[in-house]
């Protein structure tokens, strides 16, 4: 089975955005052709799959971004 480098990127892409979400790699990442993955059990396309990655990375974002301001309203709070 031949795989495309850009369904290869978004795989790589995906495992990386998983990763940085929940601290652990996905449970099953792999390819069935060069247009379809499986991806935690379930089979997608690479176009789903890209989209699925785009979600994690703003997930990751935002939780980022929710720890910051928490952090500024502690020191906000302990500086008075």
């Amino acid at each position: 089975m031949l795989m495309t480098s850009s369904a290869e990127q978004i795989m790589m892409s995906y495992a990386e955005a998983y990763q940085k979400l929940y601290q652990r790699a996905p449970k099953d990442l792999r390819a069935i052709d060069n247009n379809w993955v499986v991806v935690n059990g379930a089979r997608m396309s690479i176009t789903e799959l890209q989209f699925l990655t785009e979600r994690l990375q703003q997930e990751y974002r935002q939780a980022i971004a929710d720890r910051k301001g928490v952090v500024s309203k502690l020191i906000r709070w302990f500086r008075g």
